[in-house]
Order: structure tokens, then sequence, then C-alpha cells
């Protein structure tokens, strides 16, 4: 089984579609030392992030995932009812149990064939700050519902016990950030979110509107400060390598199957990122 482990990653796995879930029940390592890293929106229902993260970390050596905002949704469909930061709690405490690293969790160490490189998952949300130059929050919340551009999240991602979603991305890019600071300067990283650190990979979206819900500009030189050798992320559903200051970031979704069927060569399964 191949040569050498490689580190490497899938995001929006989206397993509450059947085609997905087919998808995912097949993926499986090329080598016994391979790691994967899941960057976000496996599933809705806590039932079904169990079932896809527990099937991979039955195969891969090491798992490692940070929360989409598909996972945080307090969906009526879920039996599951918790909102907000509890969801979120609840559902690192699962993946602990299958041995699947999160943000919460110490960084894991990837023995890359140059040297050390700390993984690190974060969990970092969005605070609208991806919005159109020029508009406040509110302007740019009002030009989306009536362009009819809203993210589902509006409707069932729950901030709890935060009084906002920017609020609790507040909360989160401040802890990130202190931990991420006291990393040993001499070890790269490699930086694993649902969301694009940089706002420039939004600007290819169909529906610019969208982008005040990828990401915060606070996470802007994250990938300098934090001496990343690769940057991981989801969320867009289109999958590519852009370069930003000399670091690549990988988009490494799978999407919808209304849009992965119909690309001329869909790349289903999860690609070497360093």
């Amino acid at each position: 089984m191949g040569d050498l482990p490689k580190l490497r990653a899938i995001s929006d796995l989206h397993v509450g579609y059947p085609e997905n879930r087919k998808i995912v029940d097949g993926l499986a390592p090329e080598n016994d030392g391979d790691w994967l890293l899941v960057a976000g929106d496996v599933g809705e229902q806590v039932a079904d992030i169990e079932w896809a993260l527990r099937t991979l970390a039955d195969r891969f050596a090491k798992v490692v995932w940070t929360p989409g905002n598909h996972e945080l949704w307090s969906h009526p469909s879920d039996p599951v009812e918790l909102r907000g930061q509890e969801r979120y709690l609840h559902l690192v405490e699962l993946c602990r149990a299958m041995g699947v690293a999160t943000p919460e969790d110490p960084y894991p160490i990837w023995a890359a064939p140059s040297g050390p490189v700390v993984v690190a998952p974060l969990f970092v949300l969005y605070d609208y700050s991806f919005r159109a130059p020029g508009l406040t929050q509110e302007q740019a919340l009002e030009q989306a519902y009536d362009v009819g551009v809203v993210c589902t999240d509006e409707r069932f991602l729950h901030p709890d016990p935060y009084p906002s979603r920017e609020a609790w991305c507040e909360a989160r890019v401040q802890a990130t950030e202190q931990r991420l600071s006291q990393l040993p300067l001499d070890l790269p990283t490699v930086l694993v979110n649902h969301y694009p650190l940089v706002r420039e990979p939004t600007q290819i979206l169909r529906f610019p509107d969208f982008a005040q819900w990828c990401g915060t500009t606070r996470t802007a030189d994250w990938h300098l400060r934090f001496h990343a050798r690769t940057v991981v992320y989801g969320h867009l559903h289109i999958p590519r390598t852009t370069w930003h200051d000399g670091v690549p970031f990988q988009e490494v979704s799978i999407g919808y199957p209304r849009e992965w069927q119909r690309r001329t060569d869909p790349v289903l399964t999860p690609r070497e990122v360093l």
C-alpha cells in the first residue's frame, strides 16, 4: 500500500445525501499510515456525523476534524436538540471517544519527510466581515435578503450562549490566536479550517453576497504569523488550490451531488496536501 504515509484532506462530505454517503463508505487510505484531515460539513444530524467519522477513523491512522456550519445546525429533523456551543462540545466528546482529534485537543504532529509539522484544526466561525466594501453588516444582510442569497445558518445555527454568531466568532478567534501563538517557532504548521482564512478565494463566488458567511478578516495573516506550510479549507464547494503570500490554500470539498456530478472530472477522494 503506497510508499510512504501521506497527509490527506477532504471536506464537505454531506453524508445526508445517499450519493455522498456511498462515497464516504468507499474511502480508504493508500497506506496504513495515512492521516485524514476532515475540514467540516460532514453532515447535519449527529448520527450521520458519528457514522462518517467512525467509518474514517477505523480506516485511517489518524483523523483530524474541525466543524463546518452544517455540523452546528440545530435542525428540526435531528433527534439531538442541542444548540450552539453545547452542540459543538457534544460533537467534540463523540470525536474523542472515536480517537478523532478536534480543535479542543492537543495539536497532533505529522512526521513529514522534511521534518515535523503541527497539524492545527481551527474553529473560528465567521463575523460577516467578508461583506461588500462600504456596507455595514446590517446593510450587507439586508442586501442579501433582498436578492435571496441567505445562508441557512440564519435559521439553524444558534450561537448559544453567545448573543450572536459574530460574538461566538470573536471568542473563538481570541482563544485560537492565543493557542497558536504558543506553538514553537521552529515548527511549521498545517492550518485546517472549514472557512478560508483569507478573503480572496470568495471572490469567484457566483453569488458575492454569500461571502459574508465565509470567514473573518481577523485571520487574514495567520498563514504568515503561524508559519503555515499549507492551509486546508472547504465550505465554498470550489475545489482548487490558490496561493497567497507563497502559501498554498487548498479547498478540498466534495460538495453536493448536483455539484460534483456535473463536473467533467470530479475529485471524490482525499487529496494529498503536504
